[in-house]
């Protein structure tokens, strides 16, 4: 039976957890592109700020997992490859680089092909080498460990031979979610993957972006302990309403936490 924490609270906020208590963080931070991810903008981010603000923004939550994070523990990141909106930017390579120059340690990257992202078209100079464009149809998952990669064996894996051997060829292909509500939602696949084969049953797993709550429900159907935190009143009530539509067998407790 899993037990959840779902925050109300300010990732950016050192003191919305305790030191060195999570095993395993899943999450989608805003890719800066001009998403409105709050209309009632309440307290919800801004998706179109510079790319230094953004870096900012980033360095300072990165900080935060770290710290929250145990020595064992883990970080799975989505983000885009790349940035092509008001000026081309390595995403991927900028946040890798930044996250280990905090102490994250480089596992892998895990390519995620959403499918539809191929539909895009943004050739620049039709037929000509003037200046053509090209946009890589996907997104990426970085792995990311604080100290140790290796974990003790005796914890209860729950994730089967099939899944195992797929899973483990780091080019992962399924569809992305359809919009719950939430202008960006990752599908459910993305979460519940990086849980089944980076943690063992019961380990507590953290997304300090929760939205509309999808690692929290991946993380409670594979049998973890789950903390979100989420800044947004309007998509907190989202999730918490997901959450309990999921299963009434959540034991839970919410954790509104005033900054």
């Amino acid at each position: 039976m899993g037990k959840y924490d779902l925050i109300l609270g300010d990732t950016l906020q050192r003191s919305t957890l305790e030191a060195d208590t999570v095993d395993l963080t899943v999450t989608s931070p805003p890719y800066n592109v001009g998403v409105e991810y709050d209309p009632n903008r309440n307290g919800g981010c801004n998706d179109q700020i510079s790319y230094d603000e953004y870096l900012k923004f980033s360095k300072r939550w990165l900080e935060n997992v770290y710290h929250w994070t145990k020595p064992t523990g883990r970080l799975c990141l989505n983000v885009g490859l790349d940035k092509n909106k008001q000026g081309k930017k390595p995403v991927c390579a900028d946040l890798t680089r930044m996250a280990m120059a905090l102490g994250w340690q480089y596992h892998t990257t895990i390519i995620w092909n959403e499918g539809t992202i191929s539909r895009r078209t943004a050739w620049g100079s039709w037929r000509s080498a003037s200046a053509p464009h090209v946009i890589a149809p996907v997104e990426v998952i970085i792995v990311l460990y604080k100290d140790e990669w290796k974990r003790d064996r005796r914890g209860t894996s729950t994730i089967g031979r099939d899944e195992f051997i797929e899973w483990t060829n780091g080019m992962w292909q399924f569809g992305g979610a359809k919009k719950n509500g939430h202008p960006a939602p990752f599908p459910l696949e993305l979460p519940r993957r990086c849980i089944q084969l980076f943690s063992y049953k019961e380990d507590i797993i953290f997304d300090p972006f929760c939205g509309s709550g999808t690692t929290i429900v991946a993380a409670l159907d594979g049998g973890r302990y789950a903390k979100g935190v989420e800044i947004s009143k309007e998509y907190y009530k989202l999730a918490k309403n997901r959450i309990r539509s999921n299963s009434e067998t959540y034991q839970t407790r919410l954790l509104p936490k005033e900054n």
